[in-house]
């Protein structure tokens, strides 16, 4: 049984830690700070937010002892990831995930952050959530974002069936058909640089989710052909794709398309896929908990099946 952790609620205490990248502008990650005031929780700002090392926010010890820090600090009562960019990876085997396990939080980013959820999913059994940082309210935070965040860290209820916001395109198939299974994934480079290591993504029997940014569709053919060949992609039991944003050819008559691509890398699987989840990196997304059931319908219907907070 997946271990969850206690439900978010107004007037709780919210740690801010930066295990990746920095950011630069100051005033813009004030503004995301107070963005994330607003939703009406109290905020503990981390050394890391401030610090700098090149694309790195400080040593990798410091943002590893940071999370770890705030994962033992029992007025801490969840974790929200300043940003994502590089550096998540560099941190996995410093952090101490009996203390984690041992105190489980609700731990909220997207994009780097992932290596993060695929080891505390897959290490501590835990729920944690693919959902937006500080970095994702340095402007705004429009209403679809905000409530499909609160939803899934405040309400112990599932989720239910995924919409996208009103006014975009729904949901799509690629391939119909049932699957069932917990959900886990992220970003596709992150969990592809993973491969091979100690701390590559376990999919077997799970419903994958895979969003990505900035990648031109040969790179995303080569990390899904990498998926192809270690067997990720056989062994799951279905697979939803969020937002794949900026992903367009730059010379599109030199170049497959991103739809191209990926018809072609999934053809030949014989599980339900869908496409066009508002989930990744544009400013508009939902707030996915890794971890949890869910389920592919023959109608095309993604399913959260239960609540990722107790």
């Amino acid at each position: 049984m997946k271990v969850k952790p206690k439900a978010l609620k107004e007037g709780s205490t919210i740690g801010i830690t930066a295990p990746a990248s920095p950011i630069y502008d100051e005033d813009k990650l004030n503004r995301g700070i107070e963005i994330f005031k607003k939703l009406k929780f109290n905020v503990v700002i981390g050394d890391t937010t401030r610090l700098r090392k090149g694309y790195l926010a400080g040593d990798d010890d410091k943002r590893a002892d940071e999370l770890n820090q705030l994962f033992g600090d029992k007025d801490i009562d969840g974790i929200i990831c300043m940003r994502g960019g590089y550096g998540s990876s560099r941190i996995l085997d410093k952090l101490n995930y009996k203390l984690i396990n041992d105190n489980p939080k609700v731990l909220i980013g997207y994009s780097d952050i992932t290596a993060l959820h695929t080891e505390i999913n897959k290490r501590c059994n835990m729920v944690t959530f693919h959902g937006p940082m500080i970095s994702s309210f340095m402007k705004h935070m429009d209403e679809y974002t905000k409530s499909k965040f609160l939803k899934a860290v405040t309400d112990i209820n599932p989720i239910g069936i995924v919409d996208n916001p009103k006014g975009e395109e729904p949901i799509k198939v690629l391939s119909k058909g049932e699957a069932h299974g917990e959900i886990t994934g992220g970003n596709l480079s992150l969990i592809s640089s993973t491969l091979g290591t100690p701390y590559e993504i376990d999919t077997k029997d799970k419903i994958l989710f895979l969003e990505d940014v900035g990648e031109e569709p040969y790179k995303i053919d080569r990390m899904l052909t990498q998926l192809l060949l270690s067997g990720k992609l056989n062994e799951c039991s279905g697979i939803v794709l969020g937002q794949f944003t900026n992903c367009e050819p730059t010379n599109p008559n030199e170049s497959l398309s991103l739809f191209e691509v990926i018809s072609d890398r999934f053809k030949f699987l014989k599980i339900p896929i869908l496409y066009n989840i508002f989930a990744g990196h544009g400013s508009t997304k939902m707030t996915i908990p890794l971890g949890v059931y869910a389920k592919i319908t023959d109608k095309g219907e993604f399913i959260i099946e239960e609540g990722g907070v107790v």
